[in-house]
Order: C-alpha cells, then sequence, then structure tokens
C-alpha cells in the first residue's frame, strides 16, 4: 500500500485536469441530482416542474457539447485528449455522437408525458426524467470509452437505467413481462462480455486499449482463443446494436414497453452503441501486424445477415410499435456498412445517418403514441380510414416513414446515399466482394422496407372501416412534436450540408 502513495498526487492531478475536458458530463451529474431534489422536495405535484428542469437542463448540456468543439477542433484539425488516465478518450467523432444523443434526449424529454397511457401511470414521471438524465450520462461515457473496464461500467450504467424504464409501467402485465426478458437477455449478455473481457485481460495483461502491450500481447497469443474473445466482447457490444444473433430481445421488449420508452430504446443506446463499437475497432484497425481476427469479414457477414433478418421478419408484422423494432433491426445492418469502410468518409457518412435515423424514428413513435391516445390504435388495422379524420398527423406520419425507407426528398434518402458513396469509394480501391455484397444487399432490403412501412398510409387513407370512435382526448402537443420533426427531415432532405460538413 506504502508503495502506492507516491503515485496518488499525479492520479489525483490527472482526475482534476481532466474535468475540464469532462464539463457536459458534469453539468449532467448536476442536473440528476437537481431533479431528484425537486421530485423529492415538491412532492406528488413534481411532475411538471421536474420536466421543465430536466428539458432546460438538457438545453445546457447540448451547449456544453457544442463548446467542446473548440477542444477538439483547433485551426480546423481534429485533436484527440486523453482523459482519466486513458480511461476514456475525447476526439471529434465522440462530441458529435454527444450532440446527437443530447439533442434526441431533448425530444424524448418533452414527449414522455404527452403519451397518454405513459401519464396516466399512478406513480407519476418525476423518477422517469431522472432515469433518463442517469442513462444519457452512461451514453456519454460510452461515446468516449477506450477502456474494457470503462466500456463495461458504461454498458451497465445504461443497461440499468434501460431495465427500469421498460418496466416502469409495474402494474402492467405487459410492461413487467418485458421489463424481466430484458432483464435476463440483458444480464446474459453483460455475463458474455464480461468473459470476454477477462479472456483479453489474461492474454494481454492490460484492460487499455490504448496500451501498446494490448495489441501486442493478442498478436502473441493463439489465435483461435483471440478470436473467441474478441467475439464474446463484439456480441455485448451487439446486445445494446441489436444486430443478429443478439436481436432477440427487441421485438418483445419494444411492444411491451411504453411508446416513449420504445422510442428512446431504437434510438439512444444503438446511437452510443456504435460509437462504442469504432472506438473498439480503432485500435484494431490501426496496428498494421494485426491479422490474428478479421474484423471487415465478421462485421459484414452479421451486417448481411442483419438487414435480411430484420426486413424481411417486419413484414410479417401487424402490430405498429413490433414492426419499427424489426425495421430499426434493419436500420443496424444498413449502419454496419459505414463501420466496415474504417475511414473517416465512412464514420461521417455513419454519423449523419444515425442522426436522421433517430429523428425519424422517434418521429414514428409519436405519431404511433398520437393515434394511440386518439382512437386506441396499435395495430395497423386500427389505422384504417384515420387519415381522413386526422389528415395532418397522417401526413407526416407518411413522410417520416419515407424518410425510415430512404426515399427522396426526405433525410432518410441523403443519408442513405452518403451511405452508399463511402462504401462504394472504398469498393474502387480493393474490389472486396464483401463490401458489394453489403451494398447489394442494402439496396434490397430497402426495397423490401417499403413493403411494409407502405402498409401504414395504404390503411390511413385506403382502406376503411364503419367503426368509430370519438378522440379520448387532444393531442396537440404530439401534432406540433410531428410536424417539427417533419420539417426537419424535409430540411435536411434538400439541404443535407446544413449539418453534414459540420459532422
Amino acid at each position: 500500500m506504502h508503495e502506492l502513495l507516491p503515485y496518488i498526487p499525479n492520479y489525483l492531478s490527472g482526475i482534476f485536469n481532466s474535468l475540464y475536458y469532462f464539463m457536459p458530463e458534469v453539468y449532467l451529474s448536476a442536473l440528476f441530482i437537481i431533479v431528484f431534489l425537486t421530485d423529492l422536495i415538491t412532492g406528488k405535484n413534481s411532475q411538471g416542474l421536474c420536466k421543465a428542469v430536466a428539458c432546460i437542463g438538457m438545453l445546457v448540456v447540448v451547449v456544453k457539447d457544442l463548446e467542446q468543439l473548440s477542444f477538439v477542433i483547433i485551426n480546423g484539425e481534429a485533436t484527440t485528449h486523453f482523459i482519466f488516465n486513458e480511461m476514456c478518450v475525447l476526439t471529434r467523432t465522440a462530441v458529435n455522437f454527444k450532440f446527437i444523443i443530447d439533442l434526441l434526449a431533448f425530444v424524448l424529454l418533452l414527449y414522455t408525458d404527452w403519451d397518454h397511457k405513459l401519464r396516466a401511470h399512478k406513480k407519476g414521471l418525476s423518477d422517469m426524467y431522472s432515469i433518463i438524465i442517469a442513462s444519457v450520462f452512461g451514453l456519454h461515457l460510452m461515446t468516449m470509452a477506450f477502456n474494457l473496464l470503462s466500456i463495461y461500467l458504461s454498458i451497465e450504467m445504461v443497461s440499468l437505467a434501460s431495465y427500469l424504464l421498460v418496466a416502469y409501467r409495474s402494474e402492467n402485465a405487459v410492461s413487467t413481462e418485458a421489463g424481466l426478458k430484458y432483464v435476463l437477455f440483458g444480464a446474459a449478455a453483460s455475463a458474455i462480455m464480461l468473459y470476454g473481457i477477462s479472456l483479453l485481460y489474461g492474454f494481454t495483461g492490460s484492460l487499455s486499449l490504448l496500451d501498446n502491450s494490448f495489441i501486442q500481447g493478442l498478436s502473441h497469443a493463439n489465435g483461435m482463443a483471440v478470436s473467441f474473445a474478441l467475439v464474446l466482447v463484439l456480441l455485448g457490444i451487439g446486445f445494446k446494436l441489436s444486430f443478429i444473433p443478439m436481436h432477440f430481445w427487441v421485438p418483445d421488449v419494444y411492444e411491451g414497453a411504453s411508446t416513449p420508452v420504445t422510442a428512446y430504446l431504437s434510438t439512444l443506446p444503438k446511437i452510443a452503441g456504435f460509437a462504442l463499437l469504432i472506438n473498439f475497432l480503432t485500435p484494431f484497425i490501426f496496428f498494421a501486424k494485426w491479422t490474428a481476427f478479421d474484423f471487415k469479414l465478421f462485421i459484414s457477414i452479421v451486417g448481411i445477415a442483419t438487414m435480411i433478418a430484420g426486413n424481411f421478419a417486419a413484414i410479417l408484422q401487424t402490430n405498429v410499435k413490433r414492426m419499427l423494432a424489426y425495421s430499426s433491426i434493419g436500420h443496424t445492418g444498413f449502419v454496419l456498412m459505414g463501420i466496415v469502410t474504417f475511414n473517416q468518409q465512412g464514420i461521417t457518412a455513419l454519423t449523419y445517418y444515425l442522426l436522421v435515423y433517430g429523428i425519424a424514428n422517434i418521429g414514428a413513435m409519436i405519431l404511433a403514441s398520437y393515434f394511440a391516445n386518439l382512437s386506441g390504435a396499435e395495430d395497423m388495422k386500427g389505422y384504417k380510414g384515420l387519415g381522413v379524420k386526422y389528415p395532418t398527423a397522417s401526413i407526416c406520419f407518411v413522410i417520416i416513414l419515407i424518410s425510415l425507407t430512404g426515399l427522396p426528398v426526405t433525410a432518410g434518402f441523403t443519408g442513405k446515399v452518403f451511405m452508399f458513396s463511402a462504401v462504394y469509394s472504398i469498393y474502387q480501391q480493393n474490389h472486396d466482394i464483401w463490401l458489394l455484397a453489403l451494398m447489394i444487399t442494402g439496396a434490397l432490403t430497402t426495397v423490401v422496407s417499403l413493403f411494409y412501412y407502405i402498409r401504414i398510409p395504404l390503411n390511413l387513407f385506403i382502406r376503411h372501416t364503419d367503426i368509430k370512435s370519438d378522440p379520448v382526448k387532444s393531442s396537440y402537443n404530439l401534432l406540433w412534436l410531428a410536424i417539427t420533426i417533419c420539417a426537419v427531415v424535409l430540411l435536411l432532405g434538400i439541404f443535407p450540408n446544413f449539418i453534414y460538413q459540420y459532422l
């Protein structure tokens, strides 16, 4: 113990110096405490106040994210900052992902209590705001983690928050069942990943991905054993990304959870998961002598299988949330195309695509809540004839679904164009058959997605029903939020460089 005393001042100094590059997370920690105390002090009437504090605080965090751009971009050049003794790394990619996560989290905080079923929960939603903010802190850590310990801790922090959110409506049997399934599958995925991490530590004696001895140690270890360990870790990350074969929890959990929670699960953890995957792969990609495991082959096969399984399974669904769950799996496979490029153009295209996908997917969930609020419709058959009764919301739904499909002139189309362009530019250099297979699969599954997305407009406008239902309550807040999202989707579809040039 006494031998460590001389090193303590240096470690403490490094921690305090790192806080300068950790301000968004510091503000998130303070926001969590403030929202928690607000709920504690004001009691049963705290829901509206907690929401206001959470939304305002999240906007402040977004501003802090933008301020961090001055740290990572100096004289037009991207720089890197190692913080907390290389446990985390602040890069331009990490800042971009944090900005997207916080922006979408703000929209989700606005949307949460506008879902009537969730708002009717007798316990109130004040606790939910605290949980969402705590999860965003974990998502921030995922975007910056470059140590196997910080990777595992950040994933577990997000997982615990996600478990609570899914089972939040504890009086609802379906929600409780979804929460139980999620916990069981999550625990299994966590154990798999932890076993892989322990093997990697045993091979190298280091937990830091940036330590030279880490990659070199793996290079000298048995190739089959190293490949096995890496696959286990990738499967743990894949649980958050919901790629094949770690997707089995998605349909039941998305359907059973409250719609705002489904919107959260299908966007924020997935976005942070891709940032984490980039961090994990980076040391291996830039180590010239690495040959023990072919990451490009593994991700290509997984991406192709995920696109096919997700899109074709979505065709068979009748429940809107379950259909969107399978479609999100398909989108995961498509985004993996950007990972396989292993270059900055691919990462930029991936970041832009995740932004527009996140906006559109939350918009789809908002409109699902809107129609559920007004007519109780949760299956596609329940949407019959609603396009005439609620034309504005129905048109917004069509625009958002067009974006999710990837058709002009929406942001989803420009996102897919950027993604295909990034993959094709690498294919022209090396003529890799797997890149060609990814592009072909991506194009074909985009066509397939049209068949299940179009079923919602078909029921809204073409098919009619004799059943008449009166609105339970108005949902003008959801409608205005959906209109705003539609405007953003169209704006980014026409002027993509408005965002793309800054990524």
